[in-house]
């Protein structure tokens, strides 16, 4: 159990770490994502240096300054006369921690031009800022979906386990309805039927709100197993012995007993949200611009054109996959977990 608990400890901190670099964006991101620069579309990522062209090494890292070839609209070659040097904790672009803190301390920033260490889009914007910051409306979505969806689930398998009866059937048959249909295209179908042109932030609330409400029945069909159980207990039967109301027993007893069911699930379902809201963001359906989400970070690559010939283009893809590999790897971890106390209990 030991040894459970320390892999779980560590893939927490692990996940802590890469949410706190979301979080704190406007700290490592170089600039405001919503900057362009339209003499400068789909620039490639510079290359960082210590040593120049003349065979001189600098301390301070550097870039060369980027320009367009002759007779070229997107191909760039380095300025080797112009030197970007990068300054670390320097005073840069205004931004707001958590939407409400005001702050101008950046990781880096380059003091004589722009450097875009993982190139621009279409517009010119930073693409590493626009991740940054696409990564806040993506995992928060993921998240409070995750939790809308474990409320729903906790609630209705609670009392159907714990009422049983035609509570408990039309619950599970309504869950199981649920289970059968398949989510995503449903997930398609209602957000499609919902206004497409309405501002980012009713955007996001709607994904969120339509990803949670449809995604409860398979945490409530667990929870309501836990319940089944733990209403057989010893300790059950003596609260209603006592005289316990129904809603003492399930908030004091019951309830309680699912928590490690509901960690997997939360472990679970917040990848699979933030795919979710990917996808609809991707096709059209989720967040729209200007505001950044991973979703329609990647949407450009359905033109071929961007898909053949900027490979930077893909990275926004690449930046989730250390966030799913932790949620998958901190579910299984649960999993063994709850497990190994079963067989010791």
């Amino acid at each position: 159990m030991k040894i459970l608990r320390r892999k779980r400890g560590m893939l927490l901190i692990g996940l802590i770490l890469l949410h706190g670099i979301v979080v704190f964006a406007g700290f490592f991101a170089p600039y405001d994502p919503a900057q362009q620069d339209r003499e400068r579309p789909y620039a490639p990522p510079a290359r960082v240096h210590f040593v120049d062209a003349e065979g001189k090494f600098h301390v301070r890292p550097f870039a060369y300054a980027q320009r367009l070839k002759e007779g070229a609209f997107d191909q760039y070659e380095e300025d080797r006369a112009a030197r970007i040097e990068l300054k670390f904790f320097v005073s840069g672009t205004p931004y707001r921690l958590l939407g409400i803190i005001p702050g101008r301390l950046h990781l880096f920033a380059a003091n004589n031009g722009t450097v875009n260490l993982l190139g621009t889009d279409g517009y010119g914007r930073d693409l590493l800022s626009r991740i940054l910051y696409g990564g806040q409306i993506s995992l928060l979505a993921g998240l409070l979906a995750a939790a809308i969806s474990l409320l729903i689930g906790a609630v209705v398998g609670g009392f159907s386990g714990y009422f049983g009866g035609w509570t408990d059937s039309l619950a599970m048959r309504f869950a199981e309805l649920c289970m059968a249909l398949p989510w995503l295209y449903l997930l398609f179908g209602v957000r499609a039927f919902l206004p497409l042109l309405v501002s980012p932030l009713k955007a996001f609330l709607i994904v969120v709100i339509t990803i949670g409400a449809l995604g409860w029945a398979r945490p409530a069909r667990l929870v309501r197993g836990v319940a089944l159980s733990a209403k057989e207990r010893d300790f059950v039967r003596a609260a209603k012995g006592f005289g316990a109301s129904h809603f003492y027993v399930l908030r004091r007893h019951i309830l309680p007993q699912t928590k490690s069911v509901i960690l997997t699930q939360a472990a679970i379902l917040i990848p699979q949200y933030i795919l979710a809201e990917v996808t609809l963001s991707f096709l059209g359906l989720g967040i729209p611009e200007p505001a950044p989400s991973w979703g329609n970070l990647l949407s450009s690559l359905q033109q071929y054109s961007v898909l053949a010939s900027y490979w930077w283009m893909y990275l926004p893809a690449l930046a989730m996959v250390p966030f799913f590999f932790g949620y998958l790897a901190l579910s299984s971890a649960l999993q063994e977990e709850r497990r190994a106390a079963k067989i010791t209990l």
